[in-house]
Formats: C-alpha cells, sequence, structure tokens
C-alpha cells in the first residue's frame, strides 16, 4: 500500500495535488480526520486485494486533533506502509492574494479573525505535520499547471528507496523558497549583471555560461559544495530521506544561481537517478538536467 499525506495551508495548492494525484489512479480523499488514519490504513491492509492500492489523503487545519498526527504517523510507519507526507505553502502576502481574488472564504476567518490573522494562526496549528513533512513544496510561484507538473515529475516518478534531488535558484532580494533544505549563498561570486552585455541575459545562455565558467572563485564554489553534497547526501539517504532540496540564491535570480543550480544539477544527475533543476525566478521554472544549455560537469 503506498499512502501519500497532503497538508499546508489553505490556498496553497492542496486541491490541485489531490486531483493530479487522482489523475494518475490514486484513491483520493479529502478533510480527512486524522483519528481515522489508522483505521483507514489496518482496514485497507486486511483486504488481500487492495494491500496495492494507492491512496492519498488531505489532512489540514479543518481537521479535529491535530496533535495526536505524530503519534498516529508513527503508528502507520510500524506497519510497513510507503507513506509520503507532502506539506505546500506558500508566502503569506501570496495566500491572502490569492483568497482576496478567489473570494473564498478561510476555514478559520471569523468575527474576530481576519484572514491574516487567520492564516498566521493556520500555520501554528500545521506546524506538526510542516515538521514532519518528507517534502515541503512552495508554490508561492507556480502556476496551477506547473504544480501539477512537478506532482508528476517530483512525487509520481519517484521510486522506493532513493532520494530525490531538486536544485532550486532564487533570488535573494525574492526571499529564502520555504521548501528549502539546504541554502547557499552565492552573492559573494562575481556578477555578470556589472556586465552591460550580460545584464539582460541569464545563466542558461551560453555568453553568461562561459563568462561564469572562467571565474575562479564560482569553479571553487561548484567544487565545494558538490564534495558537501558527495559526503552528505549519502547520510540524507541513510537516514530514510526521500526528498532533499537544495537551494542556490544569487542577488536577482538570474545569473549566478542560475548557471550554479544547472551545473550542480548535471553533475548529480549523473549519480542519482532523480534530479530536478528549478529555477524560481526564470519562466518555465522546471528543467531536466539532460535538456539545459550547460557544458559538461566535473568537479573543479
Amino acid at each position: 500500500m503506498k499512502l501519500i499525506i497532503i497538508s499546508g495551508r489553505s490556498g496553497s495548492g492542496k486541491s490541485t495535488v489531490l486531483n493530479a494525484l487522482e489523475d494518475a489512479g490514486f484513491n483520493c480523499i479529502d478533510n480527512f480526520p486524522v483519528m481515522l488514519l489508522q483505521s483507514l490504513v489496518q482496514n485497507t491492509l486486511r483486504d488481500t486485494a487492495r494491500q496495492n492500492i494507492n491512496m492519498a489523503v488531505c489532512i489540514d487545519a479543518r481537521s479535529r486533533d491535530l496533535e495526536r498526527f505524530p503519534d498516529i504517523l508513527l503508528s502507520v510507519d510500524r506497519m510497513s506502509v510507503d507513506c509520503q507526507v507532502i506539506y505546500l505553502d506558500a508566502l503569506s502576502p501570496t495566500l491572502v492574494k490569492r483568497f482576496s481574488e478567489t473570494r473564498r472564504r478561510h476555514p478559520l476567518t471569523n468575527e474576530s479573525t481576519d484572514l491574516r490573522q487567520a492564516i498566521d494562526a493556520e500555520s501554528e496549528l500545521l506546524d506538526d505535520i510542516s515538521d514532519m513533512a518528507d517534502l515541503t513544496i512552495d508554490t508561492t510561484q507556480l502556476s496551477t499547471q506547473a504544480l501539477a507538473n512537478l506532482v508528476s515529475t517530483r512525487i509520481l516518478s519517484h521510486q522506493q528507496g532513493t532520494i530525490s534531488l531538486l536544485f532550486r535558484s532564487f533570488g535573494f532580494k525574492h526571499g529564502v523558497p520555504v521548501d528549502a533544505d539546504l541554502v547557499f549563498d552565492l552573492r559573494c561570486l562575481p556578477n555578470p549583471h556589472w556586465v552591460e552585455a550580460l545584464r539582460p541575459l541569464n545563466g542558461l545562455d551560453q555568453p553568461v555560461q562561459s563568462y561564469l565558467a572562467d571565474q575562479k572563485l564560482v569553479k571553487k564554489m561548484i567544487g565545494d559544495i558538490s564534495d558537501y553534497l558527495d559526503t552528505w547526501i549519502p547520510h540524507f539517504q541513510n537516514d530514510a530521506r526521500v526528498y532533499l532540496t537544495v537551494a542556490l540564491g544569487c542577488t536577482g535570480g538570474q545569473h549566478r544561481s542560475v548557471y550554479v543550480a544547472a551545473r550542480l544539477g548535471e553533475y548529480f544527475a549523473a549519480r542519482y537517478t532523480n534530479v530536478l533543476i528549478r529555477h524560481r525566478e526564470l519562466e518555465g521554472g522546471l528543467a531536466s538536467p539532460s535538456h539545459l544549455n550547460t557544458q559538461p560537469v566535473n568537479k573543479v
């Protein structure tokens, strides 16, 4: 039995993920009570005809007894179920904007609690689930289709017993991604932004790549990060880690972070089966290592 638990703050895209899983053949249940999770798994495992079933449930702030989630999840893990917890989130101003645009009512708003207060209170209610998540997805800048594609490429394509690596470039001036497990600051590297001919380009363009490939500090940074990850990714795997998101940031997220994320993605794609590269500040943010315009990668 495979069980995916979807959670996150209201407006972060839980319904989109649940719909994508349903389209992929999962049996999906929205607004599932925490206290029924153990019974659902037990009853499914007793039915030999359903033991290979794929199920997804959404547990969020509408559920009671959320404080029981850690103990109940531990009991489910003891049943030898392939269980993953996926937590969705976005920056609070983005969630406020989404509710304002759709005119939907937040489940925690009332006469004494406005929308922003409800969104903040929801974070506290879901702290335990967030802390135990195998994968956190930042949907701040993801369209509905991009989120559905991410479910397909990162969750549905994941093979049990392997680790899924995501290298994400971003710009610090737009905020650190909320789903980052490891963050590397590249702002100390030479900046193509100050070269007039390179300023309108980005890190996927050959002139920018050539410029950065010639910089000793860039080579040193890529080599040091590669060494660090080569050392520690196996330890994450040994700790049963399913997903690892490595965020690489420069000032605007256009040049240095894009280039370094692409180089690291190619390097580790030759070593691991599930490697994705995402450039948050560029349109069409998801790329596959085999389709990037980058030079062959070796440790430098």
